[in-house]
């Protein structure tokens, strides 16, 4: 029988190297403290045994586990999926790995807020897109430093927020339609309980005042192609449609088209259609969508930068401070694409 593969440890890196244990953890912890020609020599003897420093022991020496938990509702929407994969992205390149933690279903937020804190992360991130993750934030926020990625500041002593221009994106959307000459517009909204679909709305609220437009907001969307598609067929055989539809996002906007298509109206020629998010497909459909943008790239490292700030590790200036403690959002960009354009 075969013996597994052991673990190369701090005393086979010294072994290869010729030097003491000590020299290689001063190597990894203050390489300053020695000379060029060694330090070169134990980085060979790292890379040739594939060794990797154990966090843990790390942590006993510094108080810091360069661990950061964070924490999600395990959606798999187009938005915070992106803002995951770009925060853990960011904090690997950064130094840092990440502990992921689902709020979903049955889970306890509070519980699992308390479980981060036992693994020792340094500070936790939490992409908060609706209201169930405020328990989550607050049970974090009372012994590490929180960051929360959403639409809306919440009202959660300590912690700060980041986010992406909600409303502006949605005032985009009504100005393009006024400029293309549409008269009215109906908004399909997102669910209530997620800070994103109220700031949309309470945008397109906002622009359509002195716009010209005539509007109408209809609740009880709730991401899904298929909202999206039973909201327009009830606003179809409730009367002529509107000029415009605005989804609340794309995938919702989807299902609109489809609506559309099977009651034998054109999506940009009888009704202009517009989404939010920008998700890949956007382009690709027939015809392709116009959608507002969001920088969920961006979101995700200026969220990381934020908490490292905050940590006194990170980049200062990642995001402008608002008098508030959050952070200036990040602006959309309205993409317009053949299903509004004149």
């Amino acid at each position: 029988m075969s013996t597994p593969p052991r673990r190369p440890s701090m005393a086979d890196v010294a072994a290869l190297a010729g030097v003491s244990y000590q020299t290689v953890s001063r190597v990894l912890n203050e390489p300053e403290r020695v000379r060029e020609s060694t330090q070169e020599r134990v980085r060979d003897a790292i890379a040739e045994l594939g060794f990797r420093p154990n966090r843990a022991a790390r942590e006993l020496k510094t108080t810091r586990s360069s661990l950061i938990g964070v924490m999600t509702d395990g959606s798999g929407l187009f938005g915070p999926s992106e803002t995951t994969t770009a925060i853990e992205t960011a904090a690997r390149r950064a130094g840092y790995a990440v502990l992921l933690t689902t709020v979903a279903g049955e889970a306890d937020g509070r519980e699992l807020g308390g479980e981060l804190l036992d693994s020792g992360a340094d500070g936790i991130l939490v992409v908060a897109g609706h209201d169930a993750m405020i328990p989550a934030v607050e049970a974090a926020a009372r012994s590490t430093p929180v960051l929360a990625v959403t639409a809306d500041p919440l009202d959660v002593p300590g912690v700060r927020t980041i986010g992406v221009d909600q409303p502006l994106g949605a005032r985009q959307v009504v100005e393009h339609l006024a400029t293309t000459g549409r008269r009215s517009v109906v908004h399909l909204a997102g669910p209530s309980d997620w800070a994103d679909a109220r700031a949309r709305r309470s945008g397109f609220e906002q622009a359509l005042e002195g716009s010209g437009i005539d509007g109408a907001v209809i609740p009880g969307g709730d991401w899904s192609p298929l909202s999206g598609a039973r909201l327009t067929e009830e606003l179809l055989r409730a009367g002529s449609p509107p000029e415009a539809i605005f989804a609340a996002n794309d995938l919702m906007a989807i299902g609109v088209i489809h609506a559309l298509s099977r009651a034998g109206l054109r999506a940009g020629e009888d009704v202009a259609v517009v989404g939010f998010d920008d998700v890949v497909p956007a382009a690709f459909l027939l015809p392709p969508l116009s959608t507002v943008s969001q920088p969920f790239a961006l979101l995700g490292r200026t969220a990381l930068e934020l908490l490292l700030s905050d940590l006194g590790g990170g980049a200062d200036g990642a995001a402008r401070p608002d008098p508030e403690g959050g952070a200036v959002p990040l602006a959309p960009q309205l993409v317009v694409r053949e299903s509004s354009a004149r």
